[in-house]
């Protein structure tokens, strides 16, 4: 009688556990690589993108959402919900502090740079788990080599633990993890990443489905990340869009955002941003010598083919990874779970303008072990220009080219400045979120929230809708506090704004580019030089510098960035000899 009475509370149990997390939701969580504000066609750009137009139309476009100033960056605060440098990872994924004088024998004065996650937090994955979520990761993870996907409570990986970029024609550039897991195999020329990704995606979603639990997928596109290729069926009829050059895109971007509601009426064109200081431009390998964006009719016919060419690429490789989002809404859409998925799409910071010296020399370790990254090389390509039976080449196996600040300007339409940046240009990313059952289909359908909001409130959103708890150790380590909010409140928000997310103090900085937002208000400004002040209500774009005339306000606000900056590991920052 006794085992009977234990079996029967057992199976008892398994049915309250597996009722309770059937009606958790799934999530889908899509990362796009360096791709710039208006490149959608939802948010006003031309490049082919139904699927992701479709989930705007039937969900929320966000026009106000920010992400850091660069790739591994976001990437950590979008997985632990924390400041960049709370989590370690400052600048880039390799141990900056201990190159600098002063960091100590293991650089732990400067603990905001170590190049990798910490043990201080905690990624989504780690704490939807003990929610009852099945877990996996695809694409690009660039968060630390020695910690990766499957370290940080993804049960399965696949895609590129180490490096910045990928040759999308190079199967060997890939890890699986667990080690030995199943993965796909590919005949030669039949490998592209984009769709080796979602290839892979596809079979997690395949194998977390053979439990009742909910489940967490994060993809990580390497696209548009440079070096940009793409496939000729995904590129077709673009070059002779982009033979108009950046000026004609620009205005017709500006137009479509206004006609959409995207943005205000009033919103102007800026100017041709240029990469801001010739230190700068020289370090970022500006196509021209002084760093400055030319009107497109003043160029050589040679050149603006060259440069048509490669936004050409570019699009293709945005409109190739639209495609793969559309194999995995048509899998959602089969297997029943389209209606309560919450699907967020977004990028992980604005466009870049980066030319081709970064576009190195490729050379894969075949099947690389994890932690030790990919070797990329070291010979830097000359900046090509592309001319004849070269031009169709371009972005195919074999080359590696980037599109250049010109059209980097033009995605970001209409915002000032790039990646690496604070101002809007390198901050400001599109965010769509989708999920019918949060609030009824009617209630999500086409409307744009106004609300600003950040990376770190990803982790509070997921969070809340998983009805996790968020821990305070981990492994006997403690954590830190979430920083962000939850997104939630916003989903059934008729007039996109919450009361409690708003006013709230957001702030920024990579490579000592600083930047603080509170409420209207938004203070910035590029290294060392004096602050910017900007009414963001009434002057996004940035045009109408107000410090001259609101020294106090500049003053309080300078404050409150320093006291954030001390706070979340930002100061102390290591100087370069």
């Amino acid at each position: 009688m006794k085992i009977r009475c234990l079996l029967f509370a057992a199976v008892l149990l398994g049915l309250i556990v597996d009722s309770a997390t059937a009606e958790k939701p799934n999530i889908l969580v899509i990362l796009a690589d360096d791709l710039g504000w208006s490149d959608l066609g939802c948010y006003g750009g031309e490049i082919r993108t139904p699927n992701l137009d479709s989930l705007a139309v039937d969900g929320l476009r966000f026009t106000q959402f920010y992400t850091f100033t660069r790739c591994c960056p976001s990437r950590a605060s979008l997985l632990t919900g924390l400041y960049p440098h709370q989590a370690g990872i400052g600048l880039m994924t390799s141990d900056q502090s201990a190159k600098f004088p002063g960091a100590g024998d293991k650089g732990e004065a400067f603990p905001g740079y170590r190049g990798a996650l910490n043990a201080s937090c905690v990624t989504i994955a780690q704490v939807l788990k003990p929610a009852g979520y099945r877990t996996a990761a695809a694409g690009k993870w660039h968060v630390g080599d020695s910690e990766t996907p499957t370290k940080r409570g993804f049960d399965d990986f696949y895609g590129f633990v180490g490096g910045y970029g990928v040759d999308s024609w190079e199967p060997r550039m890939m890890t699986r993890l667990p080690a030995g897991s199943p993965q796909r195999t590919y005949k030669t020329d039949e490998y592209f990443a984009t769709d080796a990704i979602t290839d892979h995606a596809l079979d997690f979603l395949a194998d977390m489905r053979k439990s009742s639990a909910p489940w967490l997928l994060y993809i990580g596109y390497q696209a548009p990340h440079f070096p940009v290729q793409s496939k000729r069926e995904d590129m077709t009829g673009y070059s002779e869009v982009y033979s108009q050059g950046w000026d004609k895109i620009r205005e017709q971007r500006l137009a479509r955002q206004k006609e959409s509601g995207l943005i205000p009426e009033g919103t102007v064109l800026t100017p041709r941003s240029p990469i801001p200081h010739p230190v700068a431009s020289k370090r970022l390998s500006s196509w021209t010598e002084d760093g400055n964006n030319p009107s497109w009719g003043s160029l050589p016919t040679d050149r603006r083919a060259d440069l048509a060419q490669r936004m050409a690429v570019y699009a293709g490789m945005v409109t190739g990874m639209d495609r793969n989002i559309g194999r995995l809404l048509s899998d959602l859409r089969a297997n029943g779970e389209l209606d309560n998925t919450l699907i967020l799409f977004l990028s992980d910071n604005g466009a870049c303008a980066e030319w081709e010296p970064f576009g190195f020399e490729m050379t894969p370790t075949p099947n690389p072990v994890p932690g030790t990254g990919i070797n990329q090389g070291t010979q830097a390509l000359p900046n090509k220009l592309y001319r004849g039976d070269d031009l169709p080449m371009m972005g195919q196996p074999g080359s590696f080219p980037s599109y250049g600040s010109g059209w980097a300007n033009a995605c970001n339409t209409p915002w000032r400045l790039y990646k690496h940046y604070g101002h809007e240009g390198g901050i400001g990313t599109p965010l769509i979120a989708h999920w019918p059952l949060a609030t009824g289909k009617d209630k999500m359908k086409g409307r744009f929230v106004h609300e600003p909001a950040h990376l770190i409130d990803i982790m509070s959103t997921c969070v809340d809708i998983a009805g996790a708890k968020y821990p305070a150790e981990q492994d006997g380590r403690k954590v830190l506090p979430m920083e962000g909010m939850s997104l939630r409140p916003l989903f059934d928000s008729a007039d996109g704004r919450s009361a409690s997310l708003s006013p709230r103090l957001l702030a920024w900085e990579h490579e000592g580019n600083r930047a603080i937002r509170e409420g209207k208000w938004k203070l910035v400004s590029i290294g060392a030089a004096p602050w910017e002040l900007y009414d963001m209500e009434t002057d996004r774009v940035e045009m109408k510098d107000l410090a001259a005339s609101q020294p106090e306000r500049v003053a309080d606000m300078s404050a409150k960035w320093e006291t954030w900056a001390k706070r979340t590991k930002v100061l102390p920052r290591p100087t370069p000899r």
